[in-house]
């Protein structure tokens, strides 16, 4: 609150006390976060005097009774800060200049200066890879699709490596099942999975993992065009699965499936994807929480645990085999939509038949992703949502 009254009183240096014996590693980390979150105004698109004002600067104050290093828990909240605003800029970008190729040339520089692995997949080496799945959704589109690999190694060998999938839609029309025009633009944000996942991945190269981490952004629009995959088509995924495509607004799903394929050639033990996914979670979930599938219960209970310690809400809903029977084609593998019954169910459904029993979860952060109201966090617009839950479930030992 303090950092968003200061923002709009235009203050360009702030203070923070930690009185009295209160100074610690996790409150000097939270106050950082605070100062990011709640001073963070995306104004790059504005011609105004205030768009190319200095950004607000912290001081942190601690008494000098206090005997504790606090130069990681620093380090540490200047990199979550920093990450979720990222994120935040990538979600709020307009799908003219966020095309899918910008969006991995401008991810692999941020991921390069964090100290990560990167590789770029372009349409000819996704089609190499088989990923029919993504290259359908990307047919009705002029701007071909890409693959954003980044990997963190740990100091150590590690027996687990954490698989993060962010959608990366950065731009969903619907395709042939055209959406509505009302709140369309807000479909630039499609991708604010995909923008999670690469700000969580540059915090955990910086602040360091006991564990290996592959990040995965399937990178591409959803268009309508002569070319675009139309309803009753069938494609074949990366593992070989085919899929009926009954609506072709359904698409998040396809990239991820293929993705979550390849996080697992690559390595991936524990898989987690992000994805502003269904409609169905909003009007069950509303704007309040975000929603968390998965198997097994441990594996979900560690998420969950990391999401309560970082203040970021996440709500179980459940898999039962109902919904993976309202997936049932009778030409293909499996369809890609169940019905309107329990859609954010069944599209989790679909996501799960590619997880090869692995540790999984399913993050809908379809109602979460955006807010139109400023709020302690920060301004209208993309919220970073889960970028520190899964930075918190990578670096913390608790889930290994």
């Amino acid at each position: 609150m303090g950092a968003r009254a200061a923002e709009k009183l235009k203050v360009a240096r702030i203070g923070v006390l930690c009185r009295g014996n209160a100074a610690s590693g996790e409150l000097v980390k939270a106050a950082i976060e605070g100062v990011g979150y709640g001073g963070f105004t995306d104004k790059r698109y504005r011609r105004s005097q205030d768009a190319i004002s200095e950004p607000m600067s912290c001081e942190l104050v601690w008494p000098q009774t206090c005997t504790e290093d606090l130069t990681e828990s620093v380090r540490h909240g200047k990199s979550i800060a920093r990450s979720v605003s990222l994120a935040r800029e990538f979600s709020n970008d307009p799908a003219n200049i966020l095309t899918p190729n910008v969006f991995a040339e401008r991810a692999v520089a941020l991921c390069q200066e964090s100290g990560l692995e990167t590789m770029v997949l372009d349409q000819t080496a996704i089609r190499n890879l088989d990923m029919g799945l993504l290259l359908g959704v990307a047919r009705g589109s002029e701007e071909a699709p890409r693959l954003l690999v980044m990997r963190y190694e740990p100091p150590q060998k590690s027996d687990s490596t954490l698989g993060l999938v962010g959608k990366g839609v950065t731009f969903d029309s619907g395709g042939i099942s055209i959406k509505p025009a009302g709140g369309m633009e807000r479909m630039k944000s499609d991708m604010s999975g995909g923008a999670a996942v690469i700000g969580a991945m540059c915090a955990i190269s910086e602040i360091g993992a006991s564990t290996g981490v592959i990040g995965l952004v399937p990178m591409t629009e959803n268009m309508p065009s002569g070319l675009a995959t139309k309803p009753g088509d069938i494609l074949t995924s990366a593992d070989g699965t085919t899929v009926e495509i009954i609506n072709t607004d359904a698409e998040g799903r396809l990239i991820l499936a293929d993705a979550l394929c390849y996080a697992q050639t690559l390595g991936a033990t524990h898989l987690v994807d992000v994805a502003t996914l269904t409609g169905a979670c909003v009007v069950a979930l509303g704007k309040v929480s975000s929603g968390i599938f998965g198997e097994p219960a441990e594996w979900v209970q560690s998420i969950t645990d990391a999401s309560e310690r970082v203040g970021e809400r996440l709500w179980p809903l459940p898999l039962y085999p109902e919904y993976r029977d309202q997936l049932e084609s009778e030409l293909a593998d499996i369809k890609n939509i169940g019905g309107r019954e329990g859609g954010a169910c069944t599209a989790a459904a679909f996501l799960q038949a590619f997880s090869n029993g692995k540790p999984w979860a399913h993050l809908d952060i379809a109602g979460t992703a955006w807010t139109e109201a400023a709020s302690p966090d920060g301004g209208p617009g993309a919220t970073g949502v889960m970028v520190r839950t899964m930075v918190e479930l990578a670096v913390s030992d608790r889930a290994w």
